[in-house]
């Protein structure tokens, strides 16, 4: 049976793209649904270009009640039946009952190799400590914020020239290759983890 998934993005959607084009062929899931919290995200109109219905929820509306803004983003969700929630660039927090309801089935890429760097400046904050390797992590969404059972990590030596916007630049290279191999597998029902280097 081939897995529905949901895309959800706050902006340019290059992982998101790099997880719609990877959904060809023999991979066991395909694309239902990109949405976003913000209508302007320029990764709404590269999704509509390859044919993915999309929905944007404008979160600024909802402020303080996040509640609300999930049950609205849901109906739009519920119409497109999805199997798994890819978050890729999703820049609002879920709440525990949103995470509940969809446990076992949301994945995140998050730019750090956590348990290391949880939350925002994720590249800053590996220079500042002094890091020699950086990457990232796709691991399942729980109420803990960039927590969850990882699935996969992606790791890069640091360079001695290194800024924060080379690294991430380098860092999102990696996800791009980490994000849809660990789909691929997952939605086939494999979550053991992967590590590419």
């Amino acid at each position: 049976m081939t897995g529905r998934v949901a895309i959800l993005i706050s902006g340019g959607g290059s992982n998101m793209l790099a997880l719609v084009d990877s959904m060809t062929g023999d991979h066991p899931a395909r694309p239902v649904l990109v949405a976003a919290n913000d209508p302007r995200a320029g990764g709404l109109t590269k999704a509509a270009h390859r044919g993915i219905p999309t929905a944007a929820v404008d979160h600024r509306p909802f402020k303080g009640d996040r509640a609300g803004f999930e049950a609205a983003l849901s109906e739009h969700l519920d119409a497109a039946a999805p199997d798994i929630l890819c978050l890729a660039g999703f820049m609002r927090v879920l709440t525990p009952e949103f995470v509940a309801r969809w446990s076992g089935r949301i994945l995140n890429i998050h730019p750090s190799l956590l348990p290391k760097y949880k939350g925002l400046h994720t590249h800053a904050r590996a220079l500042e400590a002094g890091d020699t390797h950086h990457g990232c992590t796709v691991h399942e969404v729980t109420p803990a914020l960039d927590d969850g059972p990882i699935l996969g990590q992606a790791r890069l030596a640091i360079a001695p020239g290194d800024t924060s916007e080379t690294l991430a630049a380098r860092v999102l290279t990696l996800e791009h290759r980490l994000y849809p191999a660990v789909l691929r597998r997952f939605a086939a029902g494999d979550r053991s983890r992967i590590d590419l280097d």
